[in-house]
């Protein structure tokens, strides 16, 4: 079996491959073609049978977003595997090639959308978050509050910059979306208004744009009518009402919204009702892996929360690594298939915290359990670098083992921000 990164000649087995696990395109596609290149930012790996292409994952180089900082982020699309081939473990042969790679670009995570969690569980993901399409009755919006002071306009090509520092403004708040920044975001202006369909602009009383719904029609203008809602974002209370009384306007010819959405949305919190129907055929489960954990725990940039106590109370030298005035947290990963496994050291104090690896492979201490220091599963990594679960729920739950002197510092650097995601991938 050969593992190599893919080229643009494998683009015939790359199609069939894929025809083989997605379906054949639409019909009324375009035809296939040897790319001359390959896509900005994209890089395939594959497993080569006598040949043959038998295996296959996308990477695209992409950032996201987590505790305010922009985090390198590989996402992993286009996994297939031939109906052969499956369950010989050929996923982790062609991903571990491709992990390395992307650490080597910088990506400290990676991401991806499953079909199947159980079989990316195994390799290290976790779930962390979803993208939805919830449904409610457009005409409930007519009884959104009436904005103060915020107006609404149709967006133009020279407003795309407004709408990206709107998104930046939304995302950096939150953890988990992408930045919409790099290679698969680096088009021309005009290009980045067509793609969004119509865009309305929310616009307070000084000019600034304080929110965004770009949206398109479907259906016909009855019963079957659907505006379906692509991004729906504000900085403002005002912002979203104004946005809510625009989509309101279309009730008639469409009788049922659909928004894409994620998590505890904001923008529902300004609706009248509690209708909010998730769509079971739009739900779109993500997951995170933490490949590098030095790199992304460095990178992250954690500083000690002020308080009362040494440095904030949660958690002074205890043995294990204190530094001075600071903290130092010595922690474990075990059980990674890809190369996470090892001993880690986080050293926080003045300035943003530093994460170095000080052993790779077994742990000492052996078994989860009987280890000297915290130990993570690369799953329980992956749930607490996000924030969605506390060490206390990842030990009830065994991804989390070991001494608990620094469980709560852990959790308040890691939790508090929301966890959304907006682009399907």
């Amino acid at each position: 079996m050969e593992i190599r990164e893919l080229t643009p000649d494998d683009w015939e087995g790359e199609a069939a491959l894929a025809e083989e696990a997605f379906g054949a395109p639409p019909a009324g596609s375009p035809p296939r073609t040897r790319p001359a290149e390959p896509p900005p930012g994209r890089h395939g790996w594959g497993a080569l049978d006598g040949g043959r292409l038998v295996a296959k994952v996308v990477a695209l180089e992409q950032a996201s977003w987590w505790g305010g900082v922009e985090l390198a982020t590989c996402g992993i699309a286009g996994v297939a595997v031939a109906a052969e081939h499956r369950s010989g473990g050929l996923l982790a042969a062609v991903m571990a090639p491709l992990l390395a790679q992307a650490a080597a670009r910088g990506e400290v995570l990676s991401t991806l959308y499953p079909t199947a969690p159980g079989i990316y569980r195994s390799l290290g993901w976790e779930l962390v978050a979803a993208l939805d399409r919830v449904t409610l009755p457009t005409a409930l919006l007519s009884r959104v509050r009436p904005p103060t002071g915020v107006t609404t306009r149709r967006a133009e090509v020279g407003d795309v910059r407004a709408v990206q520092g709107l998104y930046a403004a939304w995302a950096a708040a939150q953890n988990g979306p992408l930045t919409r920044t790099g290679p698969r975001f680096d088009r021309p202006d005009a290009e980045l208004h067509a793609d969004r369909g119509a865009t309305t602009l929310a616009v307070d009383a000084a000019g600034r744009v304080v929110g965004y719904a770009s949206w398109s029609r479907h259906g016909g203008y009855g019963p079957d009518g659907v505006l379906e809602v692509h991004d729906l974002l504000a900085v403002s209370a005002d912002g979203y009402r104004a946005l809510w009384q625009v989509l309101a306007s279309s009730a008639s010819v469409a009788p049922t919204l659909a928004l894409r959405t994620s998590g505890a949305d904001p923008a529902r919190l300004l609706l009248p009702g509690v209708t909010w129907s998730p769509d079971p055929a739009a739900h779109h489960p993500y997951m995170l892996r933490v490949h590098d954990v030095a790199g992304a725990l460095t990178a992250r940039r954690l500083a000690l929360p002020a308080g009362p106590g040494p440095r904030g109370g949660a958690g002074g030298g205890t043995g294990d690594g204190a530094a001075g005035s600071g903290v130092a947290i010595d922690l474990a990963v075990a059980g990674d298939r890809l190369g996470a496994d090892g001993r880690y050291r986080l050293t926080l104090g003045d300035g943003p915290g530093r994460c170095e690896r000080l052993a790779t492979g077994g742990v000492a201490g052996g078994a989860p359990g009987g280890v000297d220091v915290p130990t993570l599963t690369p799953q329980g990594l992956a749930l607490l670098f996000a924030g969605v679960q506390t060490c206390a729920n990842l030990r009830m739950l065994d991804h989390l083992t070991g001494p608990d002197h620094h469980d709560t510092l852990l959790d308040l650097l890691l939790a508090g921000r929301p966890l959304h995601v907006r682009d399907y991938f």
